[in-house]
């Protein structure tokens, strides 16, 4: 077997870490997505991933030992003395103290920031970790040389400034992690083992050995262990920690159930139909860890600032340096105004303003109840001012009735033709002839007319059911029309409350249909709907968006994610609804795991939080710069006030920090 062939897994937001099955990240929690599939993502090449290799641990472990190396640096620095008029004992070689110290924190404490450099370089994406390796290497050069020619050195500015660098880290990465908290609870969701039946006698077995057609049994308050259907049992099932719905769900016999939920009070007989990778979970997962590898405008805009940025970082801490020499200052003053102007303008805040308030947004949305598959979508969606409805299965229930008939032999005759097809209207003219008795016969040469209907030969006879423009449907023997059968579809009782909520955005409501103008209206005027388009074909639901896009509109289009994919992929925005059963519908940007039309409102909602977060962050990042660098660049130093090296990383990290803390704040806001 050829192993390059083999999937690799691995983590989105950390490479490094590698395996030939899908599991959970040991750093950060999230799910191991294929690499393939984080390449197509966006991701950037592990080389210059800034964070390879890193963990909080690391960060953790080298500040402290950073921190009590640094002390004694500290301690025997002449500006201790000259603020404390105190200076501890000298003992032989003490002069020598620093320089040794110095260096071992310089290795090992701020070895993590030349090697991101490196990448950084190697890549040809400078950045933070540019920064930072230029920094500390000149504030090191220049201490070695210090130490032997007998002028001042910068070992407790080098020490302090890679301390308080580790801490801001560790503090970075706590937050992104916490950001990802959702996705590492959601990954745990499975169970580790399932009750597998086999004949009379049920067998403990761990998840990995279940196979598709399997039978488990799942007892009162257990979790299911993969996707399938129920075939013995009924139960009340707590689904919310995928779905979003608080409320326990009835199942019966029949019932699809998804792997990770948890059964209620009765014991459930599961027929398995998928595993692993392949489970509705793992789906929400990957499509999930697909969106937080993509980026959204506003990101990618804080990407190339923080890019430009880095290049003035460096051109003005140079210049920096040499304007100090021109005008006689000391070596040492001039270089730790370079290393101050270097750190001072990493752009740490800057390039974490926006990517982590989008990494907390995704996983929010998967909390609510819908998965964000593109985040430019999600963006787009605080800009709609229009939004178009497919009525069957989205606003009514698309479970249809008969609710009345002319008579027996054009409802037997529609059955017969009927009981080929799995459209919704034809399995309720089905259901309602079954229930009276009456005799379905076998249909040949069964062909759909998309739109209209279908039409087979029974008993030896041409028959046509479908519309002929009006609202019923008709029944024709050999073009000769026999009878008609009326259909009603019920409006959903959520319908109704979401587009009340939309109403109150202030967005415009339009439904598309299939069916006749007389349903359409009736649907409209009892939910309130500002336009709408009836008798529309599959293949001319875009044309109808397109319409509403020349108007001016931003159009949100929510359908089944199937026959609306060319209507999804034309609209500003594609809401694809009731991704239970399909998560990976390739054309829209957000996908409904639960058949709701009111978590709409919640992307909205959730879409206008994310990018008030992010402008916030932005300018935080932005202003906090333009006030810094000029200080740390000895603009005031005329006046006594000069930003030092590691004041100037206490207040970098403090940016940072400040910008996580504003991020992980949209997690307590309620959509």
């Amino acid at each position: 077997m050829n192993d390059s062939n083999k999937t690799i897994y691995t983590c989105p937001m950390h490479p490094e870490i590698k395996q030939e099955k899908p599991g959970m990240c040991p750093e950060c929690g999230m799910s191991l997505v294929p690499a393939a599939a984080k390449a197509k993502a966006g991701k950037p090449d592990e080389k210059h991933d800034k964070h390879k290799g890193h963990s909080t641990q690391m960060f953790f472990r080298k500040f402290w030992v950073s921190f009590i190396l640094t002390i004694p640096v500290v301690l025997y620095a002449d500006i201790f003395e000259k603020i404390f008029k105190w200076s501890p004992p000298n003992f032989p070689g003490s002069e020598y103290l620093s320089f040794v110290l110095g260096s071992i924190v310089f290795f090992y404490g701020g070895w993590v920031f030349l090697a991101g450099a490196w990448r950084e370089i190697r890549g040809r994406l400078p950045g933070m970790m540019t920064l930072i390796g230029i920094a500390i290497t000149a504030a090191y050069i220049w201490s070695v040389y210090a130490v032997f020619a007998g002028v001042e050195a910068l070992f407790w500015e080098l020490t302090t400034l890679i301390t308080i660098m580790l801490l801001g880290h560790w503090l970075e990465m706590r937050a992104v992690s916490g950001a990802q908290g959702a996705l590492k609870e959601l990954s745990k969701l499975l169970p580790d083992t399932a009750e597998r039946i086999r004949g009379d006698k049920t067998e403990k077995i761990s998840l990995s050995e279940l196979q598709e057609n399997d039978v488990v049994l799942v007892r009162p308050g257990a979790k299911i262990p993969a996707d399938g259907a129920i075939i013995d049992g009924e139960s009340d099932l707590n689904e919310s920690m995928v779905t979003g719905e608080s409320k326990p769900v009835s199942k019966k016999e029949n019932d699809q159930v998804i792997a990770g939920t948890i059964n209620g009070d009765g014991a459930l007989k599961i027929k398995v139909a998928q595993i692993g990778e392949h489970t509705f979970l793992a789906g929400v997962m990957r499509l999930v860890a697909e969106a937080q590898a993509s980026k959204s405008r506003l990101q990618i805009l804080s990407d190339r600032a923080a890019l430009y940025l880095t290049f003035i970082a460096i051109g003005g801490g140079l210049i920096t340096l040499f304007v100090w020499l021109l005008v006689g200052a000391e070596i040492s003053f001039a270089v730790a105004r370079l290393v101050a102007v270097l750190v001072v303008a990493c752009p740490h805040a800057l390039g974490l303003a926006v990517p982590l308030v989008a990494s907390i947004s995704t996983t929010k949305a998967a909390q609510n109840g819908f998965l964000v598959k593109q985040r430019l979508a999600l963006e787009a969606a605080r800009e709609v001012d229009t939004v178009l409805f497919d009525k069957t299965g989205t606003l009514t229930e698309g479970k249809f009735s008969v609710s009345s008939y002319s008579n027996d032999e054009a409802l037997r005759l529609a059955a017969s033709v009927d009981a080929h097809s799995e459209h919704p209207i034809a399995l309720g003219i089905v259901a309602e002839a079954k229930k009276r008795n009456l005799n379905i016969s076998e249909a040949k040469n069964f062909k759909r007319i998309p739109g209209v209907g279908a039409e087979a030969e029974v008993e030896g006879r041409r028959v046509f059911v479908g519309h002929r423009g009006g609202a019923d449907i008709v029944v024709e023997v050999e073009g000769r029309s026999i009878g008609s059968i009326e259909v009603k579809d019920t409006i959903r009782k959520e319908a109704a409350e979401a587009l009340r909520e939309l109403k109150k955005e202030g967005i415009k409501l339009a439904m598309i249909t299939g069916d006749s103008k007389e349903v359409a209206e009736e649907v409209s005027r009892e939910l309130g709907i500002d336009e709408y388009f009836a008798r529309v074909l599959p293949g001319e639901k875009s044309e109808k968006v397109k319409l509403l896009q020349s108007k001016g509109n931003r159009v949100a289009m929510v359908g089944d994610g199937v026959n609306d994919a060319p209507a999804l992929t034309q609209a500003d925005l594609g809401i694809a609804i009731g991704a239970g059963t399909n998560v990976a519908i390739e054309s829209a940007g957000i996908i409904l795991v639960r058949n709701d039309p009111r978590d709409i409102v919640k992307i909205i909602r959730l879409s206008k939080m994310t990018y008030s977060k992010m402008i916030q962050n932005l300018f935080w990042a932005t202003g906090y710069n333009l006030v810094a660098l000029p200080l740390a660049a000895g603009a005031l130093a005329f006046k006594g006030i000069l930003l030092e090296p590691a004041l100037a990383a206490v207040f970098m990290s403090a940016s940072t920090v400040i910008v996580a803390v504003n991020a992980i704040f949209l997690k307590k806001q309620k959509l």
